[in-house]
């Protein structure tokens, strides 16, 4: 059939851009990217994967459903071929552009429109700013060179050089995937970052509607990367000062960086969801307008996991579960010194870590050989990706060490499942756990909070929670009710349905 409007018909109807997530990671995020393709089977997706490292990533850990259209992968460290230095001065007027870019940031109001459309427009272009001008022209070296000499406080210019040039790279490589997107209707990143600037220059190139989900805030996650010692030594959930005092220039070069790239994302983006009311409040801190926030909660399906509870036996196992990647930032280490606290007053306790291993060989083999140091070899067991309906009725509690989090399913999931919690006092945990409003609190608590990085008081609370049956039922009541009213995924899947309609009855038919 002809096309009377002489347009490509739409590849998919949403454009979803994901960086290092889904179909390769298992985990929070790719189960909720999985979740709402599956759960909203009448739309069309388009899946744009962004990673690092092509070595970081194996095989598909995901079957696509119907419904995905396209997948293509990006990897921004790949290696291109240096082309010969050629001597060139480079277009002042681009350049400009981007100096009015820095120095809006650098004041922290909103870029001005015609200036963010300059850049985007400029950003791999030969008449702009091509990837060769970035590398060796005269325009771009003068830049470099100026805010090295105004900014820079402690490396050499060899260190700050290099810097500059392997930050900066993969935009050029992000602006070729914008112009080359497949046709779609509207964009919908799952994080600011990389992924969420695509989003930001694929909106203004195509003229199509952008939302933003944030799980977890970037650039917080990103600090933690960069400084996981410190931020362990330092047990608090909030971004401070002090740690940015600890990370040094470059560090604090990257997180500016990360933190310009929300901004970019925050300023193109509508809506700009985040799951609860404590991330919302940082989105703020970051430059997003309040009046294009709003607060969507995970959900989960709570009916699937009538079998787990049915299949509980009467008497409470005494077994800590740890479900989630054996990674640093799940603090597994933490997790075990607890276990071993716990059975030297609970001899026959023991402590299971559920999970996949392929992200971090060197911290899990750590996380082992503490275990057998610990003398816990018999305790602790390393179980790998499990389906997580087998195993939740084998705990006795459900366990979350992590030094940061989002709103983690596997406390909703283990509510559902009929199994308390206990989690640090990170991201939507504590909401969770004791409730976000009058009425939530009224339900009781579902378990309890610790600080980070504490095995003692781990420990304590979860002796405290098995060693007490009645509060132990207590917690499992209150846990299943608040999932049941507050939690569900047809509430979630009901909220982004309005997104994506309200965005697509607006949208042209396919991308310019």
């Amino acid at each position: 059939m002809s096309n009377p409007t002489g347009q490509t018909p739409p590849k998919a109807d949403i454009a979803l851009l994901l960086e290092g997530t889904y179909p390769f990671i298992r985990g929070g995020v790719s189960s909720w990217v999985h979740q709402i393709i599956t759960g909203l089977p009448d739309y069309t997706f388009a899946l744009i994967f962004l990673g690092g490292d092509r070595a970081h990533y194996g095989k598909q850990q995901y079957e696509l459903p119907a419904n995905v259209t396209h997948l293509e992968c990006h990897y921004l460290m790949d290696t291109h071929a240096e082309t010969r230095p050629r001597p060139s001065k480079g277009n002042r007027q681009a350049f400009q552009a981007q100096r009015e870019l820095h120095d809006q940031f650098k004041s922290g109001t909103p870029v001005p429109a015609h200036v963010l459309q300059q850049v985007f427009a400029d950003l791999g272009d030969k008449k702009g700013i091509s990837r060769e001008d970035f590398l060796y022209s005269k325009e771009s070296w003068e830049m470099i060179d100026d805010s090295y000499r105004r900014f820079c406080t402690e490396p050499s210019f060899v260190d700050y050089f290099w810097t500059i040039r392997i930050m900066h790279a993969p935009l050029f490589q992000l602006a070729e995937i914008a112009r080359n997107m497949p046709p779609v209707r509207m964009l919908h990143s799952i994080s600011t970052g990389y992924a969420g600037l695509l989003g930001a220059i694929a909106s203004e190139q195509r003229g199509l509607p952008y939302a933003l989900s944030e799980h977890g805030i970037y650039t917080k996650e990103r600090k933690i990367d960069l400084s996981q010692a410190q931020w362990i030594s330092d047990p608090t959930d909030q971004v401070s000062g002090t740690l940015d005092d600890q990370l040094g220039y470059i560090r604090r070069l990257w997180i500016r960086f990360f933190e310009a790239l929300g901004r970019l994302a925050y300023q193109q983006a509508q809506p700009i969801v985040s799951l609860y009311q404590g991330n919302r409040l940082r989105q703020l801190q970051d430059g997003a307008e309040e009046a294009r926030t709003c607060i969507i909660p995970n959900g989960i399906d709570p009916a699937r996991f009538n079998a787990a509870r049915l299949a509980r036996p009467y008497a409470t196992p005494k077994v800590l579960g740890l479900v989630g990647r054996v990674v640093p930032i799940k603090d597994i280490k933490t997790f075990i010194r607890a276990v071993r606290s716990v059975c030297e007053v609970m001899p026959e306790a023991e402590g299971w870590i559920v999970g996949p291993e392929d992200e971090d060989a060197e911290y899990v083999r750590e996380c082992k050989e503490l275990a057998t140091s610990l003398g816990l070899d018999n305790k602790v067991r390393f179980l790998g990706f499990q389906n997580v309906n087998d195993i939740l009725p084998q705990l006795g509690l459900m366990v979350l060490t992590s030094i940061s989090e989002a709103l983690p399913l596997v406390i909703l999931e283990a509510h559902a499942a009929g199994l308390p919690c206990l989690a640090t006092d990170v991201g939507a945990c504590r909401e969770l756990l004791e409730g976000s409003g009058d009425e939530d609190r009224a339900l009781g608590p579902s378990g309890a909070v610790v600080p980070i990085a504490d095995p003692e008081a781990t420990a304590r609370e979860a002796i405290r929670l098995l060693s007490d049956q009645e509060l132990w039922h207590k917690a499992q009541t209150a846990g299943l009710e608040r999932v049941k009213r507050y939690y569900t995924l047809d509430s979630m899947f009901d909220a982004y349905r309005n997104i994506y309609d309200q965005h697509l009855s607006a949208s042209p038919e396919a991308s310019r």
